[in-house]
């Protein structure tokens, strides 16, 4: 059908960097289709929100956001796709201005939903959602257009029960494309002049679940792929974090010393109620052998505060673990109950003021081993990719091993890698440099 102007679609992303990449690819097949994306503040035939449930801060920006919309525009058109709406498709649907509600399966097919209704005013929302052990396809998803860096999706969903997520009732089981699919998207990134991916997923070291491959057999052969000058790996279970992996990381010309590794608690006790499937020893070992093969590797660990049975002792000795852990950050989460979680039937749950307590706690621990790392490489050499954008005249951009930098903004740099010595900490925590290239 021939129109007169395109119509006009807009995304919101809540949560990971996975959400965002399926966003990209969601809104290149909206332009295919014809239409055309545009920011989220801007009139629009339908506006989508990618929505994420591991909170419940997560789900609660979700509302907010719909409820912005409403106040913001006439009747505007919702389509709410991802975790959240397919853990509670009908709560979701019966808020004002939402006409589509597409689950784990459905989302992908949204060009289609938003098509059969342009023109027609719903008046009884859409909602497709079909039960989680159904769902079973691997839909490829990169982030491209107008970025520094690319997020490529190279898994989905995960085979673990941990006692507070809803990840596996929200995505489904573990699954992956073949290595090869993979590995012509990042040469797709590559024509695109994207200097950087970052590979990302549920649960990635799991990779290979359906078929007969390994993260290893991905990383070496994404590591052939002409044109992509730096890979990050983002987040990997502690007990999949192989020795060989970090061997080739370690040894790698593409692949960045930098590691995003879960301990959720430093509490050996905590550990087990919450099912994790490794205990503070073998987490410890993991991370002194990577810092003993890469000196410089920054370490992100995820934590979480408050599970129910965290007493005051068993933080105490969680937080003792950690403060002794030679890692570069923590990133850090407050529980809360999530339905249809194993967790939200334990006893003992920790009051909000506590976890609140203990959060500003670790975080306060996270500056501070952030601030060390930081003055740990003062005075060296290295190489920093160069975001695009212009913050009040400094722009900013990211070591190999994920230091942030600032430096007054110059349009030249715009997505550039360039030689620079680190310096000193600005006060606004990030890293001032000499350029060695002018």
């Amino acid at each position: 059908m021939k129109r007169e102007k395109s119509p006009r679609v807009a995304f919101y992303t809540l949560g990971c960097k996975l959400n965002y990449a399926e966003t990209e690819a969601m809104a290149q097949r909206m332009r295919e289709n014809g239409y055309e994306v545009v920011d989220f503040k801007e009139n629009a035939d339908y506006y989508v929100i990618n929505t994420c449930s591991v909170t419940q801060q997560a789900e609660k920006k979700c509302r907010q956001t719909i409820n912005k919309l409403n106040n913001s525009f006439t009747a505007p058109n919702i389509a709410l796709i991802g975790c959240y709406a397919q853990l509670a498709s009908s709560k979701l649907a019966s808020l004002s201005g939402v006409n589509i509600v597409l689950g784990t399966q459905d989302k992908f097919t949204l060009p289609t939903h938003i098509e059969n209704h342009l023109g027609n005013r719903v008046t009884t929302p859409e909602v497709h959602r079909c039960a989680i052990n159904e769902v079973h396809d691997f839909d490829a998803a990169f982030t491209q257009a107008g970025r520094t860096r690319a997020f490529l999706k190279v898994q989905d969903g995960c085979n673990y029960h941990c006692a507070y997520c809803t990840i596996p009732l929200a995505r489904g089981e573990s699954r992956n494309p073949r290595i090869d699919s993979l590995k012509q998207q990042a040469e797709k990134i590559a024509k695109a002049g994207i200097q950087e991916i970052v590979l990302t997923g549920v649960n990635i070291g799991d990779f290979g679940q359906t078929t007969n491959e390994t993260m290893l057999d991905l990383l070496k052969t994404l590591e052939q792929v002409e044109g992509i000058e730096r890979m990050r790996v983002s987040s990997v279970e502690p007990n999949l974090m192989t020795s060989d992996i970090i061997d080739f990381i370690s040894q790698s010309s593409k692949f960045l010393p930098h590691f995003h590794i879960p301990l959720q608690s430093g509490s050996d006790a905590i550990l087990k109620a919450m099912q994790r499937r490794y205990n503070t020893q073998i987490f410890q070992r993991k991370i002194e052998e990577i810092k003993t093969k890469i000196p410089n590797a920054f370490i992100g660990v995820d934590v979480i505060v408050g599970f129910p049975g965290e007493t005051d002792e068993l933080f105490e000795e969680a937080y003792q673990f950690m403060k002794a852990l030679p890692v570069s950050f923590f990133h850090v989460f407050s529980y809360s109950d999530r339905p249809n979680t194993q967790s939200i039937e334990l006893p003992n749950k920790v009051p909000p003021q506590i976890i609140q307590k203990r959060s500003k706690i670790i975080n306060e621990l996270a500056a501070e081993k952030q601030r060390t790392f930081y003055e740990s490489q003062l005075e060296t050499e290295e190489v920093v990719l160069f975001e695009k954008a212009n913050k009040n005249e400094w722009m900013h951009g990211y070591t190999r091993n994920y230091i942030k930098v600032e430096t007054p903004y110059r349009q030249k740099l715009a997505g550039t890698l360039q030689s620079v010595i680190l310096k000193e900490i600005a006060p606004s925590g990030d890293v001032k440099i000499d350029m060695l290239t002018k």
